[in-house]
């Protein structure tokens, strides 16, 4: 296939345009940039449209070895300075794919514990906290309510390609409180001001920790809705943690 050199053509237009949220709700399509991301995304069987490469930037024996693994997707080599186009990094690793966007459901759903994220502002705690939930195998995540949005790149990029592999249920909170109660899962909400400290508590399988937005935290009426709430201590002048801290601290110790 014939290499593009030049920023303009149709194609590359195209998939530039996919740096934007808007272009990528309505195609339902998303970027997924760098050897690993995009060795990630291929090994998890998602539906990759097109792989764009730039042969004088992928050097490495492993990129080369990708390369020649991948079967009945389309390549398409571009020069360094149209990689440099589409990329949102400043050295890329020229190597960019082109993926259809997955819709997970509740149907057939089964899980021994979960994290539930309610409208979360921040992409890059986000994509953090999936790749804690690989580390610590957490069976799925439930985006509740709206916030940031999933296919974001910084997202993918902090997901370290755990966003692959990990079910992302998109749901409302009313929703996902009528299917947890039907499959009795335990609801463990956050809190500063619960009065369980997080070290003595042993989740109920399954379970699903439920966390609030980096501003406002939970409501009183979603408190209300979890079966019990933890809070982290805090013996500084701060009275909270990071929301990836945060679930990185009671994942581990819940689901380790």
């Amino acid at each position: 296939m014939n290499m593009i050199t030049s920023t303009s053509n149709p194609l590359i237009k195209q998939v530039r345009a996919l740096r934007l949220k808007k272009t990528r709700v309505e195609t339902k399509t998303f970027l997924v940039e760098g050897i690993h991301h995009v060795g990630e995304v291929i090994e998890a069987g998602w539906d990759v449209e097109i792989i764009l490469y730039a042969p004088d930037l992928l050097i490495s024996e492993f990129a080369k070895a990708l390369l020649k693994k991948i079967k009945d997707i389309k390549l398409q080599p571009v020069s360094v300075n149209v990689m440099e186009a589409l990329s949102d990094k400043e050295n890329p690793q020229g190597i960019l794919a082109v993926v259809k966007q997955k819709i997970f459901s509740f149907d057939n759903l089964k899980i021994n514990n979960a994290v539930t994220l309610v409208s979360p502002q921040d992409p890059g705690n986000l994509g953090t906290i999936l790749r804690t939930m690989d580390a610590v195998n957490v069976d799925a995540l439930f985006l509740l309510d709206g916030g940031v949005e999933l296919y974001h790149p910084t997202v993918i990029r902090a997901s370290m390609g755990t966003l692959f592999w990990k079910p992302v249920i998109e749901t409302s909170f009313d929703e996902f409180i009528a299917w947890a109660k039907n499959k009795n899962v335990q609801l463990i909400g956050t809190s500063a001001k619960a009065d369980v400290d997080y070290h003595t508590l042993i989740p109920q399988v399954p379970w699903a920790l439920i966390l609030g937005n980096e501003q406002k935290g939970l409501t009183k009426e979603q408190i209300d809705a979890c079966d019990v709430t933890v809070s982290i201590p805090m013996q500084g002048r701060v009275s909270s943690l990071n929301l990836s801290v945060a679930a990185g601290v009671l994942l581990y110790q819940f689901a380790t």
